[in-house]
């Protein structure tokens, strides 16, 4: 039975769709407002919507998913090239449209609301860790204008602050120590934030038996998992754990031309958030692991530092993959052993 497919470009209050009906061959582009649109797509026959994973496109996945329909998340990139005139509403609708007839064609899992309300927290939190960083080091370049410097270190640098404001209060102008004490409290204030959020993400991890899964997973902790089950939305959405890290851009770059295939530096593609939550975790891992595995101890001694933090995470992103796609428990001793 035929399908008909609906290319959908959202918006805040305008929203386009092209089609082509599938029984009669009639070619529709037309533009819906939000409400007309929902009622539009709540009287068609079940079909196949697709639409780019932009802002609130999760949100539309599931509300078009409530009316009956199939949708397919399709990444912007994959879209562009598709648009063969000018920018507009609808060349971008026909363009999704061309687009999800490709034959393996990737897409985005839609994530669910409790995945979506864990990113929020895990993007509230890393915005307030930037700022309370930034408070930071302009006291500590503000100080040292006037001859005063800290130990290294976040803690260690606020910890010295406190204990020397008696004998700041001889040196600095009284509007200058003022303002020091008023930064001081502004960054306690960001730490409690900050802690209150990370309460509210580990209370999600020790609910969700995905997160349990993968924390058990040397290097994946509680911001790792939480992270990263949120991210992926359904890991069958992926074929194997080396498209996952792909899609994390943990892989080499490649260029190649006459046959000859070059790898470079890693593509960086993706989220650059759980990238970086798994390249510190791994680099946790070749630092105080107390018992290295031997794969760790060769990749250590065949290549740089970072070259094997970057390899391990990727190791880390594929055996989460492998988690949770296949519903396993982490075995420390397993070997993958490749299908015949």
């Amino acid at each position: 039975m035929n399908v008909t497919t609906y290319g959908l470009d959202v918006a805040k209050r305008v929203f386009q769709m092209y089609w082509v009906d599938a029984t009669t061959g009639e070619v529709v582009n037309r533009r819906f407002g939000r409400e007309e649109l929902i009622a539009f797509l709540a009287q068609r026959p079940a079909g196949r919507v697709a639409l780019e994973a932009c802002g609130s496109g999760h949100w539309w996945a599931r509300k078009i998913k409530s009316l009956g329909h199939k949708v397919n998340l399709l990444h912007a990139k994959f879209i562009r090239p598709f648009v063969q005139t000018n920018k507009t509403d609808a060349a971008d609708a026909r363009a999704i449209w061309t687009a999800a007839q490709q034959p393996g064609m990737r897409t985005v899992a839609a994530k669910t609301e409790d995945q979506q309300a864990m990113l929020s927290l895990h993007r509230m939190r890393a915005q307030l860790v930037k700022i309370r960083t930034m408070q930071v080091n302009q006291l500590r370049g503000l100080l040292y204008e006037f001859g005063i410097t800290f130990r290294a270190g976040r803690l260690a640098g606020l910890t010295e602050i406190r204990r020397r404001m008696a004998e700041m209060e001889e040196i600095l102008p009284g509007r200058v120590l003022k303002g020091l004490q008023d930064q001081l409290q502004r960054i306690d204030a960001l730490g409690q934030e900050i802690d209150e959020l990370e309460k509210q993400i580990g209370t999600w991890q020790k609910q969700e038996a995905a997160c349990r899964a993968i924390t058990e997973i040397p290097g994946i902790g509680r911001l790792t998992a939480t992270a990263q089950v949120a991210m992926i939305g359904d890991a069958r959405t992926f074929k194997s754990g080396r498209e996952f890290a792909s899609y994390l851009g943990l892989v080499p770059r490649q260029s190649g031309t006459g046959g000859k295939v070059k790898p470079g530096s890693i593509s960086k593609r993706g989220d650059p958030y759980l990238r970086t939550l798994l390249i510190h975790g791994a680099r946790s891992v070749l630092s105080h692991a107390k018992v290295p595995t031997d794969w760790q101890k060769q990749i250590q001694a065949r290549r740089p530092a970072n070259v094997a933090a970057v390899a391990l995470a990727n190791k880390m992103a594929r055996t989460a993959w492998a988690i949770l796609a296949h519903d396993r428990a982490c075995q420390q001793d397993y070997v993958s052993v490749r299908p015949a």
